[in-house]
């Protein structure tokens, strides 16, 4: 299937890291508004994002392995169709999955934590852990859940600067959110982040 070409992300804005530390909170009522296509680039980029001519990314990786996968379920992204999506932070290119709006199936497979539902898309965080403990051994486990802590991070500070929110979500049943997404059989989800328009206080 075509990929789709992002928008190049920004490297500089007015925001402050520090005001973002400070403002950061976990969102988990939406408006249900659509977000653009540029934030969407912007967050897949923050969360996995290629920063230097010899690969390496946004994130700290142990050994540079980088085991995180992202996959994107879009529902409502002006000028992106509703689908999953999978990012490649080499082209900082999105390749579809499937078509379709997958948000709801993902809320119950989060068990039915339906506030999901309003959120513009969901970025989910998945690890090919095999990358790292081919070097690392069992130990590598460990470093691939900090790993996806500093993913995940990024994109909850990147969405405080854009005016958006986002939460984290770790309750969920593993096969289902595999299922849905058609995730390869070597990669297992770690994390669901919701990520939209907040409703105002």
């Amino acid at each position: 299937m075509k990929t789709i070409r992002l928008p190049e992300p920004i490297s500089d804005s007015h925001f402050s890291l520090e005001r973002a530390l400070k403002q950061r909170r976990s969102v988990r009522n939406f408006s249900g508004a659509a977000i653009t296509l540029n934030e969407i680039a912007q967050l897949l980029w923050s969360a996995q994002g290629i920063t230097s001519p010899d690969g390496l990314r946004t994130a700290p990786s142990a050994g540079a392995l980088y085991p995180l996968e992202i996959t994107l379920a879009a529902g409502n992204v002006t000028g992106l169709d509703p689908g999953v999506y999978r990012y490649d932070p080499s082209g900082h290119v999105l390749t579809p999955v499937s078509e379709g709006d997958r948000r709801s199936e993902l809320a119950r497979a989060a068990l039915g934590q339906l506030w999901m539902q309003t959120a513009a898309a969901v970025i989910v965080f998945g690890a090919v852990e095999e990358r790292t403990t081919r070097k690392y051994g069992n130990r590598g486990i460990s470093y691939i859940y900090i790993e996806v802590g500093h993913s995940a991070q990024n994109v909850c500070l990147q969405s405080q600067t854009l005016g958006l929110g986002a939460a984290a979500v770790g309750a969920f049943d593993d096969a289902r959110i595999a299922s849905i997404l058609q995730m390869p059989k070597e990669e297992r989800p770690l994390y669901l982040m919701p990520v939209g328009k907040p409703l105002p206080p």
